[in-house]
């Protein structure tokens, strides 16, 4: 898993996993995979699953990457507390999946909770056949 920064602004994870390294094989699968991850979190409450792809298809200035062949982002919130009205500009959290030819590309955003990148993370990571990273 990688940390960089998206147009120099955002903080964000991605995982690109080629299709023989894990053992999912539609990106309906995978969110239905982290879905079961945030349900089973004792913070975690999923909201919805947003099909970006549809949503950026059906505009007519609409444009996706050639290599694109699915896109969504599975949207749910940690929620452990509530220090300042501002906080609410960073929530809910969404991880995002695209599915290509020969990958799946996860990514999300970093939070300012490290119990919460940290669950990300290793949500993310659990889509490797072994659950692991590779050396």
């Amino acid at each position: 898993m990688k940390q960089t920064l998206l147009n120099e602004r955002y903080p964000l994870f991605v995982l690109r996993l080629d299709r023989n390294e894990t053992r999912f094989s539609t990106i309906d699968e995978i969110c239905s995979y982290f879905r079961d991850c945030v349900e089973a979190h004792r913070c975690g409450h999923f909201i919805a699953i947003f099909d970006h792809y549809a949503h950026t298809c059906a505009l007519p200035e609409g444009d996706i990457a050639r290599e694109i062949r699915a896109a969504k982002n599975l949207l749910f919130c940690f929620g452990l507390s509530l220090p300042s009205p501002e906080i609410l500009g960073l929530r809910p959290r969404s991880i995002g999946i695209a599915e290509l030819d020969d990958q799946f590309v996860i990514s999300f955003m970093e939070t300012p909770m490290p119990v919460a990148n940290a669950a990300m993370e290793d949500w993310a990571l659990g889509l490797r056949q072994n659950g692991a990273e590779p050396q």
